[in-house]
């Protein structure tokens, strides 16, 4: 049984159903989500493609059996620049077509039909194995703490008062330390009308953790694309 710590855990998990079917992506997002899960969809490659750029997935759930750029394709164009977990899903269950996805570089593979319940199950052994149940824990960047899990920043110790607007951009940057994230994604995080409210939640962002806001350490601008925090280990 779930308890509410794992649902919380579970509600910072994003995942990017993939599938050409409406029936089974309608079905896995609403089971997933009902699951506690963040879920997002695409009917194709293309279009998930087109979000993967945009947003930032923890897991993503690919159909093998996709007209045009199938799954095997998909996960292996992923594999040459991105390490996200991916489980195929497909009809076909021969040992060849599960050694084929394994060695495209997929996590997991599942054979149609499948129990809703499994694919969570396997969900949450990836998450296992990669050391824990939600994609990270403590982001540490010079005197500076956030706890993903409680979310709160705290400051050699003393706790940083943020808005719920900062508190969301600190999450979803911190979750991502290291790595770009564009101004649509946290647009999407915030619920902003516009690209130019997240540089304007940004800059009080700033105001709060940079010595000089201009010349930041730790929050950086990527020029046309977006943010990138700066964290130990990162």
């Amino acid at each position: 049984m779930s308890t509410e710590s794992d649902s919380l855990e579970r509600q910072d998990i994003h995942i990017l159903v993939v599938d050409d079917d409406d029936r089974i992506r309608l079905l896995l997002k609403k089971y997933l989500a009902k699951a506690g899960f963040r879920v997002s969809a695409a009917a194709d490659a293309a279009e998930a493609r087109r979000k993967l750029d945009g947003l930032a997935f923890d897991l993503l759930i690919l159909d093998v059996m996709m007209p045009g750029e199938d799954g095997f394709a998909l996960t292996r164009a992923l594999r040459e620049h991105n390490d996200v977990p991916i489980i195929l899903l497909t009809a076909r269950g021969e040992s060849a077509d599960r050694i084929e996805g394994l060695k495209t570089g997929a996590d997991d593979y599942l054979a149609k039909p499948f129990e809703p319940e499994e694919l969570v199950l396997r969900i949450e052994a990836i998450f296992r194995r990669l050391g824990t149940t939600a994609p990270a824990s403590i982001i540490v960047f010079g005197p500076y703490r956030y706890d993903l899990e409680r979310l709160v920043l705290t400051k050699d110790g003393n706790r940083v008062r943020l808005t719920t607007g900062e508190e969301s951009l600190m999450t979803l940057l911190a979750r991502r330390a290291g790595g770009t994230v564009s101004r649509y994604a946290l647009s999407e995080k915030i619920s902003a009308k516009s690209e130019r409210a997240v540089d304007v939640q940004m800059t009080r962002l700033r105001r709060k953790i940079e010595d000089n806001p201009s010349e930041p350490d730790y929050i950086m601008t990527v020029r046309g694309q977006g943010y990138r925090l700066l964290a130990e280990g990162a």
